[in-house]
């Protein structure tokens, strides 16, 4: 994923984020299909930015958000981005399966917390995750 990141010029910001309890291999894959998303679906006239910032919200959960500066989703299409196979492009103008973001909410849902999105074509897509701390 490193390398796709230099590759594609994309300047990634982390701010502190918040640790939680979790099964390491699932985290590093919501990571990295999140980041990603961000390399394949950047505009091709602005620099790439990825802003990956965390806080606790006011139940004391985890709220990490993965922000880009992308091509972003029409609105009509947020709410079936999640599905399996679901794709919004042909193979030929990005390529993938359309399972990356199934999987990461699977992942999230496993850990008993959820994923939204905020987005704006032209402009950019925010995933926002939200993960209780433990998972007792």
């Amino acid at each position: 994923l490193d390398v796709a990141v230099k590759k594609a010029g994309v300047a990634v910001e982390t701010g502190s984020l918040p640790v939680v309890e979790a099964e390491p291999l699932q985290m590093r894959q919501l990571f990295q299909n999140l980041i990603g998303n961000a390399i394949k679906f950047r505009r091709l006239d602005t620099a790439p930015r990825l802003h990956i910032t965390g806080e606790h919200n006011e139940s004391g959960e985890a709220v990490l958000r993965f922000a880009d500066n992308g091509i972003g989703i029409p609105k009509e299409y947020t709410e079936r981005i999640f599905g399996i196979f679901e794709r919004l492009h042909s193979h030929r103008e990005y390529e993938g399966a359309g399972i990356g973001l199934s999987i990461c909410k699977k992942i999230v849902e496993h850990h008993r917390g959820r994923i939204d999105v905020e987005s704006r074509e032209g402009e950019g897509t925010s995933f926002i995750v939200t993960l209780p701390l433990r998972q007792s």
